[in-house]
């Protein structure tokens, strides 16, 4: 193992929310670097949380990704998230073997929770890295879990793993917490450390514990929830609440477009009164707000309960991409031609602006939805990697526009595609192409020359 350490601070970071005794002193001996804490996934949640963790105490960072390990021991960010300079002056160490983690008295995991083709949860990675955890738990130690997951799933899955293998009884020899991840990739502003915390423990003590451990990193403070299951309920209402509200601004974007006025041009009328929420319509995928809602989804009917109207979301969200290569057909068709003959550029791949992530993305599924059509659909993105993007989607990234096209769809608002303008639209296209502006990044441009359509 590398370690990149620094001596011990005389201060820390100021946090809002005021720190309680701790029993068994865990957090005092975290504080004192006599004992150590292990982040268990080092993806976009785990490795700020890692860094920003051993900025104070003493970490090892596990991932089972050999490749990914070794770029972060030279100080490289995988997810090209961070910069060089998030890995100097912290006392970790990284590394992929399981033994590693043996000396550790805090864990926390923070692995993906995706969903399969069949829209349920898929907790293959989690209870993976639970497995990893059990194997080296020991009495007194702490396991906090990250992942996004449904309302009792740390419960019902991950504790009775933690036991069986350790052979360990939960809440005597070992306790646990959850505190859901709040990252938002991309954000230079908001970044994890003036994002207030949601902790929650196994019992008084754990709650005190964890809140502790994590107040020290979040200088916007934690919140302490009553419950492990309330903490999990809150994670999965904050990315279900902006499903339904998108889906919303998608249905009306379609109603819009029958009546022929602009789904943005309504928005801005609309948002000049005071209570108006700021909410607009989209692509709606990635790791959280396209996924979160199904693991709510799967619960509820688990408990007895159909819920319409977050199923009526999820619905309308995952049918946009199908709605739009429907649109971009029709009007080619408009123009008498065929798309089958048609050439299509489609700009960025990834499943929000500014990112490399390319994790369930909607502009991916529309490009393969433009693909199916038989149009010759060409795909560049500044941020993505080709070789990533060759196998998640079997799509082949072009390195620039090799017009002209019939259509442009411009797919993801990546800071580079913002400093374009209409003039760039006609000079990739064929006479008079089709322009289909999903985030409204041209809306106030001159679209002479060209059939402008946005959602």
């Amino acid at each position: 193992m590398i370690s990149i350490q620094q001596p011990n601070k005389t201060t820390t970071k100021t946090t809002t929310t005021p720190q309680v005794q701790v029993a068994g002193n865990l957090f005092e001996q975290l504080k004192a670097k006599t004992a150590s804490m292990a982040v268990v996934g080092l993806g976009y949640v785990g490795l700020p949380v890692a860094l920003e963790f051993a900025d104070h105490f003493s970490v090892v960072g596990f991932d089972i990704n050999k490749q990914r390990v070794d770029m972060m021991k030279q100080g490289v960010d995988p997810s090209c998230e961070l910069e060089s300079s998030a890995f100097q002056d912290r006392t970790i160490s990284f590394t992929c073997t399981t033994a590693d983690l043996k000396a550790a008295k805090f864990f926390v995991v923070a692995v993906p929770t995706p969903i399969d083709s069949f829209n349920q949860p898929n907790l293959k990675a989690l209870k993976a890295a639970t497995k990893t955890v059990a194997t080296v738990l020991k009495k007194g130690d702490y396991v906090v879990f990250e992942s996004t997951v449904y309302p009792g799933c740390t419960e019902e899955v991950c504790v009775p793993i933690l036991e069986e293998i350790s052979g360990l009884t939960f809440n005597e020899d070992f306790k646990v917490g959850y505190s859901p991840e709040r990252i938002n990739p991309g954000d230079k502003k908001n970044t994890i450390d003036k994002i207030v915390k949601i902790v929650s423990g196994s019992d008084e003590e754990a709650l005190d514990v964890v809140a502790n451990v994590y107040a020290t990193i979040i200088t916007a403070g934690v919140h302490k929830a009553p419950s492990l299951k309330v903490a999990e309920a809150a994670k999965i209402v904050e990315n279900t609440q902006r499903d339904v509200n998108i889906a919303l601004m998608n249905e009306l974007s379609m109603i819009f477009e029958k009546i022929g006025i602009n789904t943005y041009d309504v928005l801005q009328a609309a948002g000049t009164k005071w209570n108006f929420l700021n909410f607009y319509p989209g692509l709606v995928g990635g790791h959280c707000i396209g996924v979160d809602p199904y693991y709510l989804i799967q619960k509820a009917i688990r408990v007895g309960h159909n819920p319409i109207l977050i199923t009526a979301g999820r619905r309308v969200n995952d049918g946009m991409p199908a709605k739009i290569s429907e649109q971009i057909a029709a009007a080619l068709r408009e123009q008498g031609k065929t798309i089958r003959q048609c050439r299509i550029l489609v700009k960025g791949i990834t499943f929000k602006e500014n990112v490399t992530d390319i994790r369930n993305s909607k502009a991916a599924a529309l490009t393969i939805e433009l693909c199916q059509t038989g149009a010759q659909v060409d795909v560049i993105d500044p941020l993505a990697d080709p070789k990533e993007v060759d196998h998640e989607y079997g799509l082949n990234l072009k390195r620039r526009a090799e017009g002209p096209y019939d259509a442009i769809v411009i797919a993801v608002s990546h800071k580079q595609f913002m400093k374009t303008n209409g003039d760039t639209y006609r000079s990739l296209g064929t006479d008079h192409p089709v322009v289909f502006d999903i985030k409204g990044i041209i809306k106030e441009e001159d679209h002479s020359g060209m059939k402008y359509l946005s959602l």
